[in-house]
Order: structure tokens, then C-alpha cells, then sequence
């Protein structure tokens, strides 16, 4: 894609889908290392970290959060390269990497993220910030895919309040049949990618496949002339990490 048709549709939309962000090469490393960083730094980890769909099954591992500060080759992923490049073009602003996950959403068990809007996690003024969600296996309505609204992120922020999915802690309050309706499936392939705004809103469904996982990389980056609340969101993660809900943003 043209990069002045990219910046024009994510101002407009508030998301974009990036066809082939990343090469059949370039996703394998990927996969390679989340399953290197899976067998050997997540023991590690804290456990505040790490989210299972059953936590008596490793096999249903749903979640990793902050893997940038405990693996060079992900803190390498998300602070140099083209993924920070294309967040600060779409920004106009320079960013700095916030964080970098793992998702899944196991067959049969995976469950539905909530419809929400990343900058209510995020805590900035103003809201300038984008997350990003690539493919490393094929998703679709079965499986669970990404949905967006398209120009949600123009009309400000919706009312939130609490959850019981693990890793996703607040979903929009108000969220009604007639925003069901406005909802656009993004299928995507491996290495494509999509960004959205923080004030862009999204959910995806539960995996109901029998067979087939949805597994993706996520990021997130702020710009630098968004300042954050920092004691608020401490507070905020210590009240999450105490019940055990867990409290990130990025689409799952």
C-alpha cells in the first residue's frame, strides 16, 4: 500500500490493514523466538505477566505481556525497525514502545474480547497513541478475528466498566445492538498488519474452531507529546494485579 493512501485511511477509518507488513521469513523468526521466549523465559516471568484460559493447562496459554523487557530480541521488535517507523508516521509525533505481546485464543476455548477503546487504559492527554496487531496465523470470523467501527476514534471516549475476562479489565458500558451492527471482521492472513488509535473501538469474537488457534504479536506506542498519568495507571494496575484480572489493552 501506498503510504500516503495508509495515513489517509487511518485518519479516516481509525485503523488500517497493512497487507504483508511482515514476509513469510520475517513471521517464521517471529513465531521461532515467541516459542523460545514460551519454553524459556516465561518460567520467569511474573505471573502477573502470563495468562492462561485454564491455569492448570499450559497448553491454553493466552497472554504475554511486557515480553520487550525480558527478551532482547522483542525489546529489539518493538524499539527499532519499522513497526516504531510506521507508528510514528501515522502519529506525526516521535514514539516510544510502551509494550510488546503475545496473543492467543486457543480452539474451542478462546474467548470473546470485550468492546473497548485502548486510551481508557492508557491514561493520556491528549489520547495520542496507536496499537498494533499482526497475524501469525490465519484469523477469521471462526477463529476469532479483530473487529473495528469504523470512525469511532472521531467521537470521543465511551463509558467503561468492569470485566470478568482474564487480561481485558474494562469494556464499553453502553454498547448497544445498533454499535453490533457497525462492526467490520478484518480477516488477515500472517504478516499482515493492522493499527488502530487508541480511541478507535474494537473487540473480536471467541475462537469457535475446533481445530484452528488465532495467535498474533501486539504492540503499542505512545506519542511523545501524550502525557500520562503515571501514578493514576500504577494505582490502577495494582488494584488489577491484586484481583487477578489483569488490566492490558491490545486486542486479544
Amino acid at each position: 500500500m501506498d503510504t500516503k493512501i495508509i495515513k489517509e485511511t487511518f485518519e479516516r477509518d481509525g485503523y488500517v490493514l497493512i497487507p504483508g507488513f511482515l514476509d513469510t521469513d520475517e513471521v517464521t523468526e517471529i513465531i521461532q523466538n515467541f516459542e523460545r521466549v514460551i519454553a524459556h523465559v516465561t518460567p520467569n516471568m511474573p505471573r502477573e505477566k502470563v495468562f492462561f484460559e485454564d491455569e492448570t493447562d499450559p497448553s491454553t496459554l493466552k497472554q504475554l505481556i511486557d515480553i520487550d523487557r525480558y527478551d532482547p530480541f522483542f525489546n529489539d521488535i518493538l524499539n527499532k525497525g519499522k513497526f516504531k517507523d510506521i507508528a510514528g508516521f501515522l502519529l506525526a509525533d516521535d514514539v516510544i514502545g510502551k509494550t510488546l505481546e503475545y496473543f492467543n485464543k486457543p480452539p474451542r476455548i478462546g474467548k470473546p474480547t470485550p468492546p473497548h477503546q485502548d486510551g481508557y487504559y492508557f491514561m493520556l492527554k491528549p489520547s495520542v497513541a496507536v496499537t498494533m496487531w499482526m497475524a501469525l496465523e490465519p484469523a477469521d470470523e471462526e477463529n476469532g478475528c479483530v473487529r473495528y467501527i469504523k470512525g469511532s476514534h472521531l467521537t470521543g471516549m465511551r463509558p467503561h466498566g468492569r470485566t470478568t475476562t482474564l487480561g481485558f479489565s474494562q469494556q464499553i458500558l453502553d454498547y448497544g445492538s445498533a454499535d453490533v451492527d457497525k462492526e467490520i471482521p478484518i480477516r488477515a492472513k500472517p504478516g499482515d498488519l493492522l493499527i488502530h488509535h487508541s480511541l478507535t473501538i474494537h473487540t473480536a469474537g471467541r475462537n469457535n474452531s475446533t481445530t484452528r488457534s488465532r495467535k498474533a504479536l501486539g504492540l503499542i506506542y505512545f506519542g511523545v507529546s501524550a502525557k500520562e498519568d503515571v501514578e493514576a495507571k500504577a494505582a490502577y494496575q495494582r488494584k488489577l494485579q491484586e484481583e487477578r484480572i489483569g488490566g492490558n489493552a491490545l486486542t486479544g
